[in-house]
């Protein structure tokens, strides 16, 4: 028949996912410390917990010597032949030991350490399942708001969103539940610290995995995204298969796999573009939407010169320089952009007009 220990042992492993060995190898450390705290710390015990029905069982240990110098933990050769004399000196002697109220002091004693080995064993067991899931997406409700920091429950634990991982002017209501990225996860004293971010680019990257399944089958790989949380986000993506539209698997029927990324970070625009080897046409691309004329690489310098309609520099350009400086992070390259009238004017002041447009006036 099993005891109520290992009853409250096997609860506990279904309740707070801990192994039920791991759960054996705690009390057995925690009856030792009992032992020693109320029977002396020189003794040398063992304790055996049955597995099957939770009984446990105290063991003195003592080395068979020739002379024996100390009585805790030696016992002499004709001493232990009376206890099976195929003992010699060298072997060792484990005896039942049972001290009168053992199983009051030792339940007393062991009590305290064994709810602190637990939380601890628990503790080891959410760090490690939430640092194995580093860069990864989870979805909690927001549990509290103090100061500006966001705690978000996930079940066994919370996640920590910094005020600067938060996205502007995003509204964030207790009880709401909320896809989060997960940047870092630290060991304190007080447990797994689980820090998690809504402006970090690997989280629409992830959403996209989520949305899109040729994006988590890889047979469309994003290579890169440059993203202004809460504004605009731009994402290079790429298809092996030249029979696939990587950028129409990601905008889905009828923009139906994009608007639903749209929606979750309430409102970000997106722009999705092809990526391409060919730096020129990569930045032509990644200026998207305004229409590109020209695109001048200068590779020692890792820059380019981009010329678009006079009617388009605005766009290229984007409010406050956003489309174009979202274009270059996308990109790696410094982006340079001229309308079609300033790059005209610019080669006739360095003299290169005619290479360019011949006897054009």
């Amino acid at each position: 028949m099993k005891t109520e220990l290992l009853l409250a042992l096997e609860q506990l492993e279904k309740e707070k996912g801990l192994e039920l060995d791991m759960l054996f190898d705690v009390i057995e450390d925690a009856v030792i410390k009992a032992y020693k705290n109320n029977f002396g710390a020189t003794h040398n015990v063992e304790v055996e917990l049955n597995r099957e029905t939770g009984e446990f069982n105290v063991y003195s240990v003592r080395l068979v010597v020739e002379e024996v110098l100390d009585d805790i933990t030696q016992i002499s050769v004709e001493d232990a032949k009376k206890i099976d004399s195929d003992y010699e000196s060298g072997d060792v002697v484990k005896e039942k030991v049972i001290p009168k109220d053992f199983g009051r002091i030792a339940a007393q004693s062991a009590k305290q350490v064994v709810v602190q080995k637990i939380r601890e064993a628990e503790r080891s067991v959410i760090f490690e399942e939430f640092s194995s899931r580093e860069s990864e997406i989870v979805n909690g409700v927001i549990h509290r708001i103090s100061k500006g920091t966001i705690y978000i429950n996930l079940g066994r634990t919370e996640a920590i969103l910094p005020l600067n991982e938060q996205i502007p002017n995003e509204t964030y209501i207790q009880g709401e539940r909320l896809k989060t990225y997960i940047t870092e996860v630290r060991n304190s004293t007080k447990g797994p610290q689980i820090y998690v971010s809504r402006t970090h680019p690997g989280l629409v990257k992830r959403l996209f995995e989520i949305e899109v399944p040729e994006i988590y089958d890889g047979e469309v790989e994003i290579k890169s995204i440059s993203r202004e949380p809460g504004s605009r986000t731009k994402i290079a993506v790429y298809a092996n298969n030249q029979d696939l539209d990587p950028v129409g698997a990601c905008v889905g029927q009828k923009g139906h796999r994009v608007q639903s990324i749209v929606d979750e970070l309430q409102g970000e625009k997106i722009d999705i573009i092809e990526w391409h080897e060919n730096p020129a046409i990569l930045i032509s691309n990644a200026l998207s939407p305004s229409k590109v004329m020209r695109v001048e690489v200068d590779e020692d310098d890792n820059s380019a010169l981009v010329v678009v309609p006079d009617y388009q520099l605005s766009l290229a350009i984007g409010k406050e320089g956003q489309n174009a400086r979202l274009a270059a992070k996308l990109t790696g390259w410094k982006i340079d952009i001229k309308s079609e009238t300033q790059y005209k004017n610019y080669l006739m002041e360095i003299g290169e007009y005619n290479d360019v447009y011949g006897d054009e006036a």
